[in-house]
């Protein structure tokens, strides 16, 4: 089995996605308590996609976040295992392969454009939010989906715990490859918090960022536009 380090290289991040991809859905929602799917909706309802939009849903997985937002969405991946997972489940989502780093489309191919649970895992998180602006035409929107850090002190301290301590172990009963969720842990404690990532958006020459947070911090929804 694999887990891929924090330094994030694509190959050992897309071997260790193919690892989890046949249990992917259902390890998260018993992970999450079920929370996933709230997170899902908070998602679609931030991006806003009206009729005859074309969506880009990047770090797409198995597509399940994809079909959330209509016909004219592509998801893109870079887990061939997870694409697979995906066109078998969902045979009506389109799905790509694709690398966050050099996305295979022209400038401004989209209306808006959506990434969730998957920034933190792209080796250059800077790079990956402008060849986002690169593909999204201008004025068209972004969310980011991410987990985050908890604000309450003392609800931060118990999701930690449950980061490093109960959340492998339940992982060990449920996922088809355990200890990818050590790296799962060990990448949430290690990623920025909201203003850290709402920096690196305006960085990346997104406009107008705004945040919220979604079951206390442990995860911000991050909206921004395309100058």
């Amino acid at each position: 089995m694999t887990r891929a380090d924090l330094d994030k290289q694509p190959r050992e991040i897309a071997a260790m996605f193919d690892g989890v991809a046949r249990r992917y859905d259902l390890t998260n929602t018993v992970l999450s308590f079920g929370q996933d799917r709230l997170w899902r909706r908070a998602t679609r309802r931030a991006l806003a996609v009206r009729p005859g939009e074309r969506v880009l849903d990047l770090a797409a997985g198995t597509g399940v976040s994809t079909e959330e937002f209509g016909p004219d969405a592509v998801g893109v991946d870079l887990s061939l295992g997870m694409l697979r997972a995906g066109a078998a489940r969902r045979p009506t989502v389109t799905l790509l392969a694709g690398d966050a780093l050099a996305l295979p489309f022209r400038d401004a191919a989209f209306d808006a454009a959506t990434i969730s649970f998957g920034l933190r895992n792209v080796h250059d998180t800077g790079a990956a939010l402008r060849e986002l602006a690169r593909v999204t035409r201008p004025g068209g929107r972004l969310v980011v989906c991410e987990f985050s850090h908890p604000t309450n002190p003392a609800f931060r301290a118990a999701y930690l715990e449950y980061l490093m301590r109960a959340l492998p172990a339940v992982a060990r009963a449920v996922a088809s490859n355990p200890d990818a969720y050590v790296y799962l842990a060990e990448s949430i404690r290690a990623w920025p918090d909201q203003a850290g990532l709402a920096a690196r958006l305006v960085e990346a020459g997104w406009t107008r960022v705004a945040w919220r947070n979604l079951t206390g911090g442990v995860v911000a929804l991050h909206r921004a536009v395309r100058g």
